[in-house]
């Protein structure tokens, strides 16, 4: 009962005023400017890993800037089509999806938004996002689940919570990080493989070095251990606080809380998980698309770094309203 009154407390506290609305969003870009940067960092104190074990130079460190540079570059321009691609979203035919375009429409012109382009994902699994880099290159998918088992205002419930990310400048950060979480961890992957194979020489090097060439050896094996989880939980770290805010702005786009609320009952009773989601992507959905039924492979991992907030947690908080 108390952390029901805390979280709805919390959440009124977000929904305020227009101003409250603009400091949050400017927030998030700030937010978002850390997350670039911090991704950054981590990718060249990889490559700088990678350089203590084999002795690169400071070619190795220029390299890794380089890469990291050209990621966080890729990552703002196109991680909103990488997203796309990974789910298998599709065009959504405007005479097909007539209503999914009529809603998307409507809210658009009560937000001030400009359309997002529209995907469809063939999925059973009911579940929706939103990618891109800012309210004029995004994109809004759902999947044929989501559309076969919500009626009209509960997915306008659903659609409004989606165009509330891209009103709130959410979309830019999940979609980078999802770019740069991964690209992290392919890195590190790299140096280890690396560090396994053909590391003989490098390590032999360092155990004549003495005691501290064995230490710098570790902490550098570490770091490429360590650093896609560092990374994973920055991505983890912003999702929970920008969910609640998007339910907290659908219900102002849409004025009908029991709209939203009703599609979280029906996501919740619903146990289909999307066929093409993984934890690079799953901040994206509207609710976690990975398996947390006990008993199911990774289960256990997928609620230890969930990415949201409990449907049911959510649901108390509209009904509050």
């Amino acid at each position: 009962m108390g952390n029901s009154k805390n979280a709805s407390s919390n959440t009124g506290n977000l929904i305020g005023t227009r101003t409250d609305f603009t400091a949050e969003i400017r927030r998030n870009k700030w937010r978002t400017f850390v997350i670039l940067v911090s991704f950054v960092a981590l990718i060249v104190l990889v490559g700088l890993a990678v350089d203590l074990l084999f002795n690169f130079g400071l070619v190795a460190l220029l390299i890794a800037l380089v890469i990291a540079s050209l990621m966080a570059f890729f990552s703002y321009f196109n991680s909103d089509k990488v997203a796309l691609a990974v789910t298998g979203a599709k065009p959504a035919d405007p005479n097909e999806y007539q209503r999914f375009h009529n809603l998307v429409e409507g809210l658009c012109i009560a937000s001030g938004l400009p359309k997002p382009r529209l995907y469809v994902i063939d999925d059973p699994a009911p579940n929706a996002f939103a990618t891109g880099r800012n309210p004029q290159h995004a994109a809004l998918a759902v999947t044929t689940g989501l559309l076969t088992l919500m009626n009209r205002v509960e997915l306008e419930g659903v659609i409004a919570h989606e165009l509330s990310h891209v009103k709130n400048y959410d979309i830019l950060a999940a979609t980078v990080a999802v770019t740069a979480v991964g690209a992290l961890a392919l890195l590190a992957d790299l140096g280890l493989r690396f560090w396994i194979f053909g590391g003989r020489s490098s390590r032999s090097d360092s155990n004549n070095a003495g005691a501290v060439g064995v230490v710098v050896a570790l902490l550098a094996m570490a770091l490429l251990v360590l650093a896609p989880l560092g990374a994973r939980l920055m991505q983890f770290s912003m999702s929970r606080k920008r969910e609640l805010l998007a339910d907290a702005t659908a219900v102002q786009l849409t004025r009908y809380p029991p709209g939203l609320c009703a599609a979280l009952k029906k996501l919740e009773a619903d146990t289909v998980v999307v066929h093409r989601a993984t934890r690079a992507t799953a901040q994206l959905w509207i609710e976690s698309p990975l398996d947390r039924e006990e008993g199911k492979k990774g289960s256990w991992l997928n609620r230890a770094f969930d990415t949201h907030p409990s449907l049911s947690e959510r649901i108390q908080i509209l009904e509050s309203m």
